[in-house]
């Protein structure tokens, strides 16, 4: 079998670089740059991304080895239909480690074709550290590193208006380009750089806020012989994700000009807000994950495809969407719907193998964020308490008793939250239990005991659940 490199493989254009990407891990491969590979087959783009390692160490070597080529294998359902299809991605350039060449990470921002920045380099990536306290030298953060080649360009540019670039971070983080930016100005007078190069940042480097969407599992362990096999190749950089990809970026439309993602029939939205969209996809994909977990864990579930599959679950968590969460969003009805159809097929991907336990990591933060939202919006609306979204709170208190019909739950949560349950599980007296449950401020941020009929109504579905 074959090594994948650009001598085994003919004919790939070299173009230019237009974009730096920080971080080389599976997300970005599977996600952007399968997109910038897409633009450079369908329109005019004619970019290449080259990858800095955010991290000292990392995939850099063996991505270099390939000369950073690797295979994208979609794998999932498009309208109910099995598809797997695998893509040659020749966009990526290759990766730069800065922590062994500083001075190669600098002369990248010198380059007159760049255009782009991209980013994942974990939530914990956008943070600002104060022992990063140069430009001269290798920084630890991400922002700071981003700062230096910020004012690099600066430099070499003379401070130009066309010396300018888009920034546009993929963290899974709220406002991640707002957030982004505050740390990168905070680097620049934390190191006492010029107000003119200040300037030149607030006035010539758009930061983007952005939004997500795409299940990446990444190097397909499990198939791999099978994968290379129909390829011809041996790739180690095998990267696996779902058909669905979304990407929303919020910001100056004429990036679109740009990045002509509607060219190539890419699912990429350009907004000047994108909060509905985020709201959206917290309160039906991630709720719908939040509010299964208990209930088909405890039916006897272990993965999301089979739970959602099976009649009377999938019927229940479909209600939960389209009865109790839509109507609480404020988006147009079909927009919300045909993304619900599009989440729920998803669930059904048979290709990728959802653990419910993995998903019931910090069940309890995940409620407050993802699901109490919807049930408050809909007491309001409807004054008393939502009866499906009600019966999956249930189950989410019996699930932190940690014990379920003789058989033990492997709770995954804050020490603080565990020892909560534990304690609070002691009572017999269930109004007792759901009353002080209810009305711990340190779980929910509110006093939720007085909530229209709420705690009536969990009393009484945790009466129904303890006689199963």
């Amino acid at each position: 079998m074959k090594k994948l490199n650009r001598q085994t493989v003919p004919s790939i254009p070299t173009r230019p670089i237009r974009i730096v990407q920080f971080g080389e891990g599976n997300f970005l491969r599977g996600f952007v740059d399968w997109m910038v590979d897409i633009l450079n087959e369908r329109t005019d783009f004619d970019g290449d991304v080259q990858i800095v390692q955010p991290l000292k160490n990392g995939m850099g070597e063996l991505i270099n080895e390939q000369d950073g080529l690797y295979h994208v294998l979609l794998e999932g359902l498009e309208k109910g239909e099995k598809i797997q299809r695998t893509r040659l991605i020749t966009s990526v350039r290759g990766v730069l480690n800065p922590y062994e060449d500083y001075d190669a990470f600098l002369k990248l921002a010198e380059n007159p074709h760049l255009e782009f920045i991209v980013s994942n380099t974990t939530e914990a990536g956008i943070s600002f550290d104060k022992n990063d306290e140069t430009v001269d030298a290798v920084q630890t953060s991400f922002p700071a590193k981003l700062t230096a080649l910020l004012y690099r360009r600066y430099q070499h540019f003379n401070g130009s208006s066309s010396a300018g670039l888009s920034i546009i971070p993929c963290e899974l983080i709220e406002k991640n380009g707002d957030k982004l930016k505050e740390y990168v100005l905070k680097y620049v007078d934390f190191w006492t750089l010029s107000e003119s190069f200040r300037n030149w940042i607030v006035e010539e480097i758009i930061f983007f806020n952005s939004l997500v969407d795409r299940i990446v599992p990444g190097f397909p362990k499990d198939s791999i012989e099978t994968v290379q096999k129909s390829l011809s190749f041996n790739d180690e950089l095998v990267v696996k994700a779902e058909p669905f990809h979304l990407w929303v970026i919020e910001g100056p439309t004429n990036i679109k000009e740009k990045f002509p993602f509607s060219d190539a029939a890419l699912n990429v939205i350009v907004t000047n807000d994108l909060s509905p969209y985020r709201t959206r996809k917290v309160r039906i994909l991630n709720g719908a994950h939040t509010a299964m977990v208990p209930i088909a864990y405890m039916h006897g579930f272990k993965e999301v495809r089979t739970a959602i599959e099976d009649e009377k679950t999938g019927s229940f968590i479909s209600e939960v969407v389209f009865d109790e969460i839509i109507p609480t969003l404020d988006m147009p009805e079909t927009e919300l719907e045909s993304y619900a159809h599009e989440v729920l097929e998803r669930f059904r991907n048979p290709f990728i193998k959802h653990k419910l336990i993995d998903i019931s990591l910090n069940s309890i933060s995940k409620f407050k964020v993802r699901v109490l939202p919807s049930m408050l919006e809909y007491m309001i609306q409807n004054e008393k308490a939502p009866p499906k979204l009600v019966i999956a709170f249930a189950y989410l208190l019996m699930f932190y008793k940690g014990k379920f019909k003789s058989n033990n739950i492997e709770l995954q949560d804050d020490a603080q939250v565990i020892e909560f349950f534990k304690t609070v599980w002691e009572e017999t007296d269930l109004e007792n239990i759901v009353a002080k449950t209810l009305s711990n401020k340190a779980l929910w941020d509110v006093d939720l005991k007085n909530h229209i009929n709420l705690k009536e109504a969990l009393t009484i579905e945790l009466m129904h659940i303890s006689k199963q």
